[in-house]
């Protein structure tokens, strides 16, 4: 990794979409300060496409989707895209799984919800669990052997897991954040991100944003990254100063400053 401050001036010139985490990327210790909002609408001015690409609930991306300055939300780790509809007042949702199997996906997420709780007596699901609709997820333990067992126990199960820095998550359907931004990206926008991955740049801090630091050519992981990167094969190719929201300015910047005037 390279200290984002060295990168030359026009090291992201090609960039037209700037794809993020969101926890402990555009927040710090949960709070989203006032200028990491404002370099998002400064990107927007500036003509630059903002995605969050977040492992949050589908309840929180919608209140996202429909009031930050950003362009739609990949939520649930890929699970679902939000998007404004066209007078601003409506969201549009799709899924990863065709609309005919979200209920029989709902209905395996529960059970294995019940199974892994059933395991581990003493394990939460996650505050923030009601607002989901396409994975479940358990309050991060602070023993991380735990974590590891419960990541085992999904897979058992037949769901995909990860951990990230707030929650163990788990989902059906084979999917990342990196295959649901290829298909969002083809079908929202008439981007191939395998043709055209120079025109992206992704910002994330953790572990479940591996697949998109192992893909794009322009990544950047936030200062805090350094805790996660034995569990990440391909680190990021930059690093900010600043943690979460502070190193999301950093990355906004230095954006910004190298479209073509």
């Amino acid at each position: 990794m390279r200290h984002l401050s060295a990168a030359a001036p026009n090291e992201f010139k090609d960039v037209r979409f700037v794809l993020t985490d969101m926890d402990e990327t555009l927040t710090y210790q949960g709070r989203l300060a006032a200028d990491t909002y404002c370099a998002l609408e400064k990107l927007q001015k500036a003509g630059i496409r903002v995605i969050p690409v977040t492992a949050a609930p589908a309840g929180w991306c919608d209140q996202m989707a429909r009031m930050w300055p950003v362009d739609g939300v990949i939520g649930e780790n890929g699970g679902i895209f939000l998007q404004r509809t066209r007078d601003g007042h409506g969201i549009v949702r799709k899924y990863w799984h065709p609309e005919s199997e979200i209920k029989s996906v709902s209905e395996r997420l529960d059970a294995a919800a019940h199974a892994i709780r059933h395991a581990f007596p003493n394990l939460q699901l996650a505050d923030d669990q009601v607002f989901r609709l396409t994975s479940i997820a358990f309050s991060r333990p602070a023993d991380p052997a735990l974590g590891e067992q419960i990541v085992r126990e999904l897979q058992r199960a037949g769901a995909d897991a990860t951990i990230n820095n707030l929650w163990v998550l788990g989902w059906f359907g084979g999917y990342n954040k990196l295959s649901m931004t290829r298909r969002v990206m083809a079908e929202a926008y008439g981007v191939d991100i395998d043709k055209d991955r120079d025109t992206v740049l992704y910002t994330g801090d953790s572990t479940n944003d591996a697949p998109m630091f192992a893909f794009f050519k322009h990544t950047v992981g936030m200062s805090t990254v350094t805790e996660y990167l034995p569990d990440i094969p391909v680190p990021p190719n930059w690093i900010t100063t600043g943690p979460g929201g502070q190193g999301f300015v950093e990355a906004a910047q230095a954006v910004i400053a190298s479209q073509p005037t």
